[in-house]
């Protein structure tokens, strides 16, 4: 099979005279494509048509749109930025080269025209401009295999988070649903919070998007649970609910382990940790498993405690029946300030109807 025979380049050129013309027409159409215009403006409107041209062969000296202006008007358009201009002149003071190339040109040749030295300035110019197409080609696919890698890492990451939320969540009964409630209640209390004083500077685009994907591992330290307290139907004795409370350490502890596997942590492992590790934590002190006490605890902590509670009170458990929303809504109430941010849970009031809309959405009965 033949190769493609590459198209040849396309030289505009422009100039006053008919017979520089006929001279430049006469010297380049063997080896190039031509196109002429005796003057800057309808060489503009040729410059700005199609197909795209490779060169501009531009006399300076022109009644009207002179060539300096030409130039300038094109290298002002995104359209003809890129066009490399050669000057054509009889002006030969360095001053003229100086303003020529000042105003964008590539190079300047002297009249009477020379015809190697114009074979060999226009072939120079037509390479550089070839190597600089390629080299952008080879730049535009290499973001875009970055963006396809980059793409699939994500995926990847997202399918591993998931796999290991819903294996501590399979563990305990809850479904992967719980997953999807808790880290869209989450993000959309996030939002709410945005633009509170509070927590402008720390919610940020980048922020929520990573607090909604690291939500789903806040109960990963619950596969070190034993099933005799985790899928226990009635209330912990003593001794039972403090083991219970270390699956806070064994989350955290899971995701100090891969920090330490991967020689430092990021802030998606960091919201992972704090979420798994704090989220027991109560406003008040009186939480687990470290009795913080208010700001303390993390921001990501109190928005998952939020989330948590209220996906717990409205789902069925082994140990109790759903409450309905309503009445989510009272028990919640009366955890401000002890259990609960005042601040946080005054904002999940605002959109609690939101959170009843998360939650059918994504209830137990339409899991695939």
């Amino acid at each position: 099979m033949n190769a493609q025979l590459k198209p040849r380049p396309t030289i505009l050129i422009v100039d006053d005279t008919p017979d520089n013309i006929m001279l430049l027409s006469r010297l380049l159409k063997d080896r190039y494509n031509t196109k002429v215009a005796t003057n800057g403006s309808t060489a503009l409107q040729i410059a700005r048509g199609a197909p795209e041209l490779d060169l501009i062969l531009l006399d300076v000296m022109m009644p009207g749109v002179d060539g300096y202006e030409t130039c300038r008007q094109l290298k002002a358009d995104p359209v003809t930025a890129d066009i490399p201009v050669i000057f054509l002149t009889a002006k030969n003071q360095i001053e003229d080269e100086a303003m020529g190339l000042t105003m964008g040109a590539v190079d300047y040749l002297t009249k009477p025209i020379s015809p190697p030295i114009l074979f060999a300035r226009v072939a120079t110019q037509l390479t550089l401009r070839s190597a600089r197409r390629q080299l952008e080609d080879q730049n535009d696919n290499l973001e875009r295999l970055v963006e396809e890698r980059t793409r699939q890492l994500v995926l990847m990451q997202d399918a591993t988070i998931m796999a290991m939320a819903s294996m501590a969540e399979t563990r305990d009964n809850e479904t992967g649903n719980h997953i999807r409630r808790t880290q869209n209640y989450v993000r959309t209390l996030a939002l709410e919070l945005r633009a509170h004083p509070r927590f402008a500077r720390e919610l940020s685009d980048e922020a929520i998007a990573l607090l909604y994907k690291s939500a789903p591992l806040h109960d990963i330290g619950k596969v070190g649970v034993p099933d005799r307290i985790l899928l226990k139907p009635g209330r912990l004795d003593r001794d039972e609910f403090e083991i219970m409370k270390l699956h806070t350490v064994y989350g955290r502890d899971t995701i100090q382990l891969v920090e330490k596997h991967l020689g430092g942590s990021n802030s998606f492992l960091k919201y992972a940790r704090e979420i798994a590790y704090s989220h027991q934590e109560k406003w008040d002190g009186s939480g687990y498993p470290d009795n913080l006490q208010g700001e303390a605890i993390p921001l990501s902590a109190r928005l998952m405690a939020v989330a948590d509670v209220y996906d717990a009170l409205i789902s069925r458990r082994v140990y109790k029946p759903p409450f309905s929303h309503a009445e989510a809504l009272d028990i919640m109430r009366k955890g401000r300030a002890t259990h609960f941010d005042p601040d946080i849970l005054d904002a999940f009031l605002r959109i609690e109807q939101r959170f009843a809309a998360i939650a059918a959405e994504f209830n137990d009965e339409a899991e695939a």
